[in-house]
């Protein structure tokens, strides 16, 4: 088995996968914001060239929808986002963000690609092959690998990890406790941004919390992706709550809700934001609740129970109120189960009452099966 596993090239997890869109360095935010909703990926990458040699490339950094929607709500930008649209894609890129995405060799070996996603690697450039050649680093033609990528290739062989599958998350030290980022539900969900940026970077999620820290739902970056830039203005002026119910609607939130979004934002002068929403041309539903004359309480509304299980991702339907959760208890294989089915990078640790104890990220269980790999079968 060991020799079937090292046999493996990171070829194998590309089967399938789409070319990653990329653009210039030269590119402006508005120009990857409209990349980003006509490609209908995650992310888009962004590239910079040698002046001496065009034809040489190097990956820049990738972005997402979140750091758009951080963008347009950061202080210099909120009052105009129309503006900040217009300003150059290098302003979305941290310090870090090249070391956040490696280019890799398609030849590379599966255990040798996930030491640099333990690294602290975001995404993995795999070349893509074609029928007549590899294409090289410095075409821009790439397909991108990410830790669910990894943790589907172990899960496909979770049986040769036995016993550690059936162990639990908690023996097996996997339940982060401390520095869980979470808000209150009354809180500004502005001043939740900081905590949204750093769930991207660290690939979880930010917890929406009553007073006694009983769980009722999240602001994922992973449900944020699949929104368009108007949700910044629901950023801007709702509450945590208020907020992750508006994301549920993502695409097609209720005519009540919007006009009651759009008061808000004219009363508080932000004029700019409401403009942004009119922009952006989407089908909007009708509501049955549109009749209330109380508009913003079409914003908010009352948090209900989680599910543990059943719920879909947010691409399929799952609810910002629906976060993924499990037990101290949980074995390792289900919260996987979990995790993989939802595609999220983590899964919230809860009590029977729902009262937060902690988090399980994806990054840390690829390390178990990494440091299992390397006992079993010898392999440093």
């Amino acid at each position: 088995m060991a020799v079937s596993f090292l046999s493996h090239e990171l070829s194998d997890l590309c089967i399938g996968k789409p070319a990653l869109k990329s653009l210039p360095i030269s590119a402006t935010v508005g120009e990857a914001l409209f990349a980003l909703r006509q490609s209908g990926e995650a992310y888009v990458s962004v590239w910079t060239s040698d002046s001496s040699k065009p034809e040489t490339k190097s990956c820049a950094g990738k972005l997402c929808m979140v750091d758009i929607l951080c963008y347009l709500c950061a202080k210099d930008n909120i009052s105009s986002p129309a503006a900040a649209l217009k300003n150059p894609v290098s302003v979305l890129l941290s310090k870090e963000a090249a070391a956040l995405v490696r280019c890799v060799e398609s030849h590379s070996r599966v255990i040798d690609a996930l030491d640099l996603i333990l690294e602290g690697a975001h995404i993995l450039l795999v070349p893509i092959r074609s029928r007549k050649k590899l294409q090289p680093h410095h075409s821009g033609i790439f397909c991108w690998l990410t830790p669910e990528d990894f943790a589907r290739f172990f899960f496909n062989s979770i049986s040769v990890f036995s016993p550690i599958a059936a162990c639990s998350v908690t023996q097996l030290g996997l339940v982060r406790s401390t520095d869980i980022l979470a808000v209150h539900h009354h809180d500004p969900a502005l001043s939740a941004l900081p905590l949204i940026h750093r769930a991207l970077a660290e690939q979880t999620s930010v917890a929406v919390v009553t007073e006694d820290r009983k769980l009722i739902g999240e602001i994922s970056p992973s449900t944020l992706t699949g929104c368009d830039e108007s949700v910044a203005a629901a950023l801007a002026v709702l509450s945590a709550g208020d907020f992750m119910a508006y994301i549920d609607w993502c695409t097609s939130p209720p005519d009540a809700a919007v006009r009651a979004l759009k008061s808000l934002l004219k009363k508080k002068g932000m004029h700019e934001m409401v403009e942004l929403m009119d922009v952006v041309s989407k089908p909007v539903l009708s509501s049955s609740t549109s009749s209330s004359s109380d508009e913003e309480g079409e914003i908010r509304k009352r948090p209900r129970r989680l599910r543990r299980l059943g719920s879909y991702s947010s691409r399929m339907g799952r609810r910002s109120e629906e976060a993924i959760v499990c037990h101290p208890g949980s074995s390792l294989v289900a919260v996987m189960v979990q995790a993989l089915a939802h595609r999220v990078g983590y899964v919230w640790v809860v009590e029977e009452d729902y009262g937060l104890v902690g988090i399980v990220v994806l990054r840390d269980i690829l390390k178990v099966f990494r440091d299992q790999f390397a006992e079993q079968f010898l392999i440093s």
